[in-house]
């Protein structure tokens, strides 16, 4: 299994089209293996190896979903502000004093910025389907029986 992370720093920046200073781009370049190792643990949650499916697409296709996937989640981590909590909306009221926001990633971390969407659009998520009857069992799409 190969350790390399599935893009660049410039891939990051040149996708998001965001200037980043340089110590953002150390910190982009520092999360980049993190990220990738990461999507690699999800794939093998599933039983599969994110790396030999690149290797296997012919078209090369695969790999540039899997460079978008992985400087989306990178961009996703850099939106979110390092001092206090990482809010992506806020509202404040007067005399009687109201106040609410809501949080960029719920949860908040690295660990959460990797969405359910990410992992579809790399394959690593599928729906299932399966019914139960009351006198036996059936199977369902991915080999097991409900």
């Amino acid at each position: 299994m190969s350790n390399s992370a599935y893009a660049t720093i410039q891939d990051v920046i040149t996708l998001s089209g965001k200037m980043y200073t340089a110590e953002e781009q150390e910190r982009i370049g520092a999360l980049l293996p993190l990220v990738s190792d990461a999507l690699r643990y999800e794939a093998v949650k599933v039983g599969k190896d994110l790396d030999q499916m690149i290797e296997n697409d012919t078209t090369g296709a695969y790999a540039s979903v899997v460079k978008l996937v992985t400087v989306d989640i990178l961009v996703r981590v850099m939106r979110q502000s390092m001092e206090g909590e990482p809010m992506s909306q806020e509202s404040q009221s007067g005399l009687g004093y109201t106040w609410s926001g809501t949080y960029a990633v719920a949860g908040g971390g690295i660990a959460a910025a990797i969405m359910r969407n990410d992992l579809k659009r790399l394959g690593l998520r599928v729906q299932r389907y399966g019914m139960e009857a009351m006198y036996g069992r059936y199977p369902r799409n991915d080999g097991n029986s409900v």
